[in-house]
């Protein structure tokens, strides 16, 4: 038997390990194996940070998985506390005494569970069965005061071996932990390449970082550079192993958030759900191949796409950092950032640091360019006040319905559908379920096949302070592509 068949054979075990009873029991034909190309996934996996070292920190965990009409067992989904160096562990840090912190066991409706203090640990989480397709958890952390105080939301993390941050920093007064999780049984490999203003920055203290199975570790960013650094692209990857990775960010004066990871480097980028009382927004931006890029700068706003005056276009050499402040961009209202090529087509990343209020009551957070919404988005941990969701079309009139779940403790659910103007931006307050108590989640399903990008602020003000956080809202990893038995046999015949 040759490689290439083995290849196929292990890609087509692979395959139904992640599709599980949905793979096996599809019905033969020509229209069965068509409609089979995408699947409900039976498992998944996420990892959720350390939330804080702070003696004052409260957190809120939720996990939920959208109602579906998926068959298969029901399954179940769970978040553990990391447990370190416990040979007995099965996975997700099941071993003796260790017992779940947040567990779900039906689709459709949300829980929840707190964690006061510095002691909250980081959770590795599996979903299976019906309660795998779509599976998200929420973290979202108070605190009061101190260098990181604000609200540091984000929404917990699948593993992979590569990630984008642009937007972090290692600027007086500023302190960014990125964090690495390793969810697996063996140790990971990582290493952080960090990115200035004039091009890589020399760190050989970021190479061949190690990851012990179920474990977590945060690097101080600065400890990777001996010089002060405002704007800063950062590049893991994961040379054996995967991880899942997330910057915290504490600024003395502007509070602080997690900046997630970016979506993959590409051409053109969408940052969607600028509030509209941003009074500063930075934009960072890095070209990670050969040829610098040349970026049209626009905003969608509520009644149609304009350039910002003075911000008509930004060049991004290769293999550095760029950085512009857009100011109070927004002008009042809502609206999300479009990045296009002006002329060749060069894959970037980038990512907006958002600035509310000001003086020192200032409090910030990150929009990094995220995918579109696909088939399916979902988050967490929603409240009666507070929650606003933005959605963008930067190419065509779109329809999306939003959907409400129960809330964590009662409440009932709800739809609406929303139109979305070409080339604009819809900042809304999402229907809140009937008789609400706790939090509920938001399930978005677009009603064409038009693109449409969003993301959910959460604001909890609190001493005058605007505290709050936003978190993108790309596809839901629901189901999984699947290639036809047919077009694999064709391949093993040549």
């Amino acid at each position: 038997m040759n490689r290439t068949t083995l290849s196929l054979i292990a890609a087509a075990a692979a395959l139904a390990a992640v599709t599980g009873f949905a793979a096996v029991n599809a019905p033969a034909g020509d229209d069965a194996a068509a409609a089979a190309k995408r699947l409900p996934v039976e498992r998944t996996s996420l990892l959720c940070p350390e939330p804080s070292t702070s003696d004052l920190a409260e957190t809120t965990y939720t996990a939920f998985t959208p109602a579906s009409r998926a068959s298969g067992r029901a399954g179940g989904a769970a978040l553990f506390p990391v447990v370190k160096q416990l040979t007995d562990a099965p996975q997700g840090g099941k071993g003796k005494g260790a017992k779940p912190f947040l567990t779900q066991k039906e689709p459709g409706k949300p829980v929840s569970g707190e964690e006061s203090g510095a002691e909250a640990p980081t959770l590795i989480g599996s979903a299976d069965g019906r309660l795998a397709p779509g599976w998200t958890a929420q973290q979202t952390t108070s605190v009061s005061a101190g260098a990181g105080r604000g609200l540091h939301g984000t929404n917990c993390t699948a593993p992979d071996t590569d990630f984008w941050f642009p937007g972090a920093g290692t600027a007086k007064g500023r302190n960014d932990y990125v964090h690495l999780m390793n969810p697996d049984d063996a140790a990971a490999v990582v290493d952080i390449e960090l990115y200035g203003p004039g091009g890589a920055l020399k760190a050989e203290v970021g190479e061949s970082i190690q990851i012990q199975p179920r474990s977590s570790v945060p690097v101080l960013l600065s400890t990777l550079t001996p010089k002060p650094q405002a704007n800063l692209t950062m590049h893991v990857t994961a040379r054996s192993g995967r991880v899942a990775a997330a910057v915290q960010s504490s600024d003395e004066a502007l509070g602080g958030d997690w900046l997630p990871a970016a979506a993959d480097p590409a051409p053109r980028l969408v940052l969607p759900g600028i509030p509209k009382d941003a009074t500063s927004v930075r934009l960072v931006a890095f070209a990670p191949g050969a040829d610098d890029a040349d970026l049209k700068v626009q905003l969608a706003s509520p009644t149609g796409s304009i350039t910002p005056a003075g911000h008509e276009n930004l060049h991004v050499k290769s293999g550095m950092t760029a950085a512009v402040d857009l100011g109070d961009v927004t002008k009042g209202e809502a609206g999300s950032l479009v990045l296009t090529p002006t002329e060749d087509s060069v894959p970037v990343v980038a990512a907006l640091r958002v600035t509310r209020g000001k003086g020192a009551k200032q409090e910030t957070a990150f929009i990094p360019a995220t995918a579109p919404v696909g088939d399916r988005a979902t988050v967490a941990d929603n409240r009666a006040k507070g929650t606003t969701l933005s959605l963008t079309a930067p190419d065509k009139t779109t329809r999306v319905k939003v959907t409400a779940s129960p809330g964590t403790e009662a409440g009932e659910a709800t739809s609406k559908t929303y139109t979305v103007k070409a080339g604009t931006t819809l900042a809304v307050a999402p229907p809140a379920p009937p008789g609400l108590r706790g939090s509920y989640a938001l399930t978005l399903e677009p009603q064409s096949d038009a693109p449409v990008y969003a993301s959910r602020m959460l604001e909890v003000p609190e001493n005058g302070i605007p505290m709050f956080t936003i978190q993108s809202l790309p596809d839901d990893r629901g189901t999984v592509e699947v290639p036809r038995a047919k077009q694999d046999l064709e391949v093993l015949q040549k």
